[in-house]
């Protein structure tokens, strides 16, 4: 149907319980605590870009990009998150998953005989990353709580 006046066309981003609704999540990102829980998890994606070379993952290669590439895909999202939670808090949930991953990824991506120091780096940092996301999603849900 064509934009007319009988028909005005609807914006479903400018309906008023979906504007105070992003506004309530961009709270809750704003208070002490969201800026925490996304500081920390940008940080921790960070720590995952860089931790191939911190640790030494030798012989590794295919652990080593998959480090890097989750770890910038969670810096990424931690920054959306941080700057506009209202409307990407859609995606909080992939950073726990993020967070498995890393957990299980020594024991999937081949070569399978990883070092200890390989698997205790990605297990810490996994755990670390799940209980960030878990606290990222539960940012939304508190700020719908407060009404």
């Amino acid at each position: 149907m064509a934009d007319s006046p009988l028909h005005p066309k609807l914006d479903m981003g400018q309906h008023p319980d979906i504007a105070a609704l992003r506004a309530q999540y961009d709270m809750a990102a704003q208070s002490r605590s969201g800026q925490s829980v996304s500081g920390l998890t940008f940080l921790s994606g960070l720590y995952l870009a860089i931790s191939p070379w911190v640790v030494g993952f030798f012989g590794r290669s295919t652990l080593t990009v998959n480090n890097l590439i989750t770890g910038i895909a969670l810096a990424l999202l931690a920054a959306g998150i941080a700057s506009a939670y209202g409307r990407i808090h859609g995606l909080a949930f992939v950073v726990p998953v993020i967070g498995v991953w890393t957990i299980i990824a020594p024991w999937v991506l081949p070569p399978h005989a990883a070092s200890a120091g390989t698997i205790i780096n990605n297990v810490i940092t996994g755990i670390v990353i799940v209980a960030c996301g878990l606290a990222c999603v539960m940012l939304g849900t508190m700020s719908l709580h407060r009404r």
